[in-house]
């Protein structure tokens, strides 16, 4: 599998995406001939430069100045009256349409009514462009990104100073997570912002894969201390088995001796309300033979802060270990069937090759099995096949026992 991973520890926009593409082997007349076909005044060039001593390629596009906004209306229609290639028309309609939905959140307006300010201009119509043009023709089958940084400050728009990141930007970054920066400039742009949201699969440090090239796209300033460079790197890594769900997540440890039962168990509790993936508590033996317990947490990477606070705060650990790691999963819907008891929740797990598999939720079950006196192993197993119709209930004792 060809995968793609945008590494942003200087943060992203849409030249240094042009820049990086060209630099990691997508020839410049690819994206030259896509800008073309829009039958705008517009044309890019690409030129080496260094960033703090490393080589980079810089994107510097040439375009009219003009002194009008345009609306997702009149971006809809050069794309449709273009000459590209419908992938490619398809991939920037919805980069565009990604950020016209951010710029209405902030603006409290209807995406038909949004104004494209500074991301409308013909310049960064040709990012857009360009950038779709270059993947299409690299054609990653997967986009990965690292934590991504904005920097810190302020940046005159259309609408006067505004903090950084920018508004729209910030909007567009959801649920995303951001790196630390120290440097006081828009490092990551709308645009930029937008092409990573409408690409990336997952958002991990450092990705599985066999590298097979890498690019370097500059930015415009030259930081003294630091490259201003985006790095793009193409590689692959072998494909899982059909039908798994691929994805990167984090795994927190400590191990304590001095804490109670109780107190275990309301951390745990906390743990799963923050949003751990599982949380495992297992007796192990430390230093000097002390006996004690190792305590493992499975986390998105955006929820790796919050978590490892509850655990330095409930348990008064020392230190918590944290590290990435590969799962492959089968895809799996929350769903709810019809019982003769009343409703119960549960996951539908869809595996290859089988039938779908209902896996129901313990707390319904055992509801039901303190109703009826049965065992909970017995409603279980029954419940299991009561997906996607209701199987007839077991004549078993205890059933009229329902309130």
């Amino acid at each position: 599998m060809r995968v793609l991973h945008f590494d942003c520890f200087s943060g992203i926009s849409g030249d240094m995406t042009l820049g990086a593409l060209v630099s990691l082997g997508v020839p410049a007349e690819v994206i030259q001939q896509g800008l073309a076909c829009l039958g705008l005044p517009v044309h890019v060039e690409f030129e080496s430069v260094k960033r703090c001593g490393f080589v980079a390629v810089q994107a510097r596009v040439q375009a009219q100045e003009e002194h009008h906004h345009r609306h997702l209306r009149d971006i809809d229609k050069i794309l449709h009256e273009s000459r590209l290639p419908p992938e490619v028309r398809e991939l920037a309609g919805r980069i565009f349409q990604r950020l016209a939905a951010a710029e209405a959140a902030v603006h409290g307006q209807s995406v038909e009514k949004v104004h494209f300010h500074e991301v409308g201009a013909l310049d960064s119509i040709a990012d857009i462009v360009g950038v779709a043009a270059g993947l299409c023709w690299l054609r990653p089958q997967r986009y990965t990104s690292s934590p991504v940084a904005t920097g810190y400050g302020q940046v005159r728009g259309a609408h006067g100073w505004m903090p950084i990141p920018a508004p729209g930007t910030l909007q567009l970054l959801r649920g995303v997570p951001l790196a630390p920066s120290t440097v006081e400039a828009e490092l990551t742009t709308p645009t930029g912002a937008a092409i990573l949201t409408t690409l990336v699969d997952e958002w991990t440090p450092t990705p599985a894969l066999t590298v097979h090239s890498v690019g370097y796209g500059a930015g415009s300033r030259d930081f003294p201390d630091r490259p201003n460079v985006l790095r793009l790197i193409l590689g692959t890594t072998s494909s899982p088995q059909a039908g798994l769900i691929v994805e990167t997540i984090a795994v927190l440890e400590t191990q304590v001796d001095d804490v109670s039962p109780q107190a275990l168990a309301y951390c745990q509790e906390q743990l799963f309300a923050a949003g751990a993936l599982d949380v495992l508590l297992q007796p192990v033996y430390m230093k000097k033979n002390r006996p004690g317990i190792l305590i493992s947490v499975l986390a998105s990477l955006a929820d790796v802060p919050a978590l490892e606070a509850i655990l330095f705060r409930e348990t008064r650990t020392l230190g918590v270990r944290h590290y990435t790691c590969q799962r492959h999963k089968y895809p799996r819907e929350a769903v709810e069937v019809t019982t003769p008891w009343g409703t119960v929740r549960g996951k539908l797990v869809r595996a290859p090759n089988q039938p779908p598999r209902f896996a129901p939720e313990y707390e319904d079950c055992a509801r039901i099995a303190r109703q009826t006196g049965r065992p909970l192993v017995e409603i279980l197993q029954w419940v299991s096949t009561c997906y996607p119709t209701p199987a007839a209930a077991p004549s078993a004792p205890g059933r009229d026992q329902v309130a």
